[in-house]
């Protein structure tokens, strides 16, 4: 017996999808070149899996302060901001965050893993409650676990179900702390967080939503969910990541909590882990500003998005239920997802290949995510290839046969 030896099946499907082509769990860029495109395997390749909501990554501002952070502040901190201290930099990002939420604290993560990572094993742990979406990103799952709160899953997106395990815990002594996500990663579905919200609001407890992929892509100002369904007073904690919409990489965790600063001292992953280099800090704090200076920037991605979700519906691929920068196809079989992923690669098209078990209904999926800056032409020249491979694999039907059906 050896150390590895329990995960020897994963290592084998691992082998197998190898096998299969490409392995879409070690993509190489050779280079890349803008938001939207790069060049893998000599190939130049429109990144559709990048999750580069708002195309920021090359924003010549965000660059320029990035630089400049660099030769001002050197190229890293060395150390957490308990123990080294915190620059400008990170407490004028934090004021910028809690500007921008409306919201009196603000703690920023060197990731988003770890901002949910820390601030829900901090918030409840034993003798306390916490209760999730089951469909919850793995670093929800993480964070419980390392509060060691009773976790109690609801249905996904299902808040009658909710409801009724929030009732029956009435006299049940302890914290409650509900969890969702704004947009889910997998497929792009939307929480229903105004129903969500007033099942907090009849019976008790706290509600913190994961606004990862829905920071800069929903609301009128890009707040996220909680903004589009305007129960932001009911929501008592916002978790998010920079690593999307703004770019860079990240956590953060804004609240009108009295005592929130208290988690500084108490919350491991941010104790003892190293803070954000000075050049990403200032790059983010760039991005943030063109978020609520550039309203242009949503508009285009959503408009993106539907351009996409409505083209791949249209081809007769099964895609979610709604419409979002997450547009995810359901294929019919894990062979099928890796050969479809395989020949979109090799015809100039990146994204993500999603297996079970990480997919929420067990079904392999491939996921894309659209970015502000990718055209209308990249889209369209998307759209062609996906009819192209889809018709020769026997995915979806050609035009001829529809017609003629």
């Amino acid at each position: 017996m050896g150390l590895f030896d329990k995960h020897i099946a994963y290592r084998d499907a691992y082998n197998a999808i190898r096998l299969a082509g490409a392995d879409p769990f070690s993509v190489r860029f050779d280079a890349v070149t803008s938001p939207t495109e790069g060049v893998i395997n000599g190939k130049r390749t429109i990144l559709l899996g990048t999750n580069n909501y708002l195309g920021l990554t090359f924003d010549a501002e965000a660059i320029a302060s990035s630089v400049k952070a660099v030769q001002e502040r050197g190229t890293g901190t060395t150390g957490s901001r308990i123990a080294n201290g915190s620059f400008e930099a990170h407490v004028e990002l934090e004021t910028a965050l809690a500007k921008f939420y409306k919201r009196k604290h603000a703690m920023v993560f060197t990731t988003g893993y770890q901002a949910n990572l820390g601030v829900l094993s901090t918030l409840v742990g034993r003798g306390d409650h916490l209760i999730l979406d089951a469909d919850s990103h793995a670093s929800i799952y993480d964070g419980a676990r390392l509060g060691h709160a009773e976790v109690i899953r609801f249905r996904h997106n299902d808040p009658e179900d909710l409801y009724k395990r929030l009732r029956r815990m009435k006299d049940v002594p302890g914290e409650r702390l509900i969890v969702v996500e704004g947009i889910y990663s997998m497929i792009g579905d939307i929480a229903p967080l105004k129903e969500i919200a007033a099942v907090k609001r009849e019976l008790g407890g706290y509600l913190l939503v994961d606004e990862a992929h829905s920071m800069g892509v929903l609301g009128e100002h890009g707040r996220g969910l909680a903004e589009l369904a305007g129960v932001e007073d009911d929501v008592d904690f916002v978790v998010g990541t920079f690593s999307k919409s703004l770019g860079a990489i990240g956590g953060f965790c804004v609240s009108d909590m009295d005592d929130f600063d208290v988690m500084r001292v108490t919350c491991r992953p941010y104790m003892f882990t190293a803070s954000l280099p000075p050049a990403v800090v200032s790059s983010t704090i760039t991005a943030l500003r063109r978020l609520e200076e550039q309203p242009e920037l949503r508009h285009k991605l959503m408009a993106n998005a539907l351009r996409l979700y409505d083209g791949l519906s249209g081809l007769g691929y099964m895609t979610g239920p709604t419409s979002s920068p997450i547009v995810a196809i359901t294929m019919p079989n894990v062979e099928s997802a890796i050969g479809m992923w395989n020949a979109l690669l090799q015809s100039g098209v990146y994204l993500n290949l999603a297996l079970p078990p990480a997919t929420p209904d067990s079904r392999p999926l491939l996921r894309t995510s659209v970015s502000a800056a990718h055209t209308d032409e990249q889209i369209d020249q998307v759209l062609a290839v996906f009819k192209h491979v889809g018709t020769a694999m026997g995915l979806i039907e050609s035009p001829l046969k529809r017609v003629s059906a």
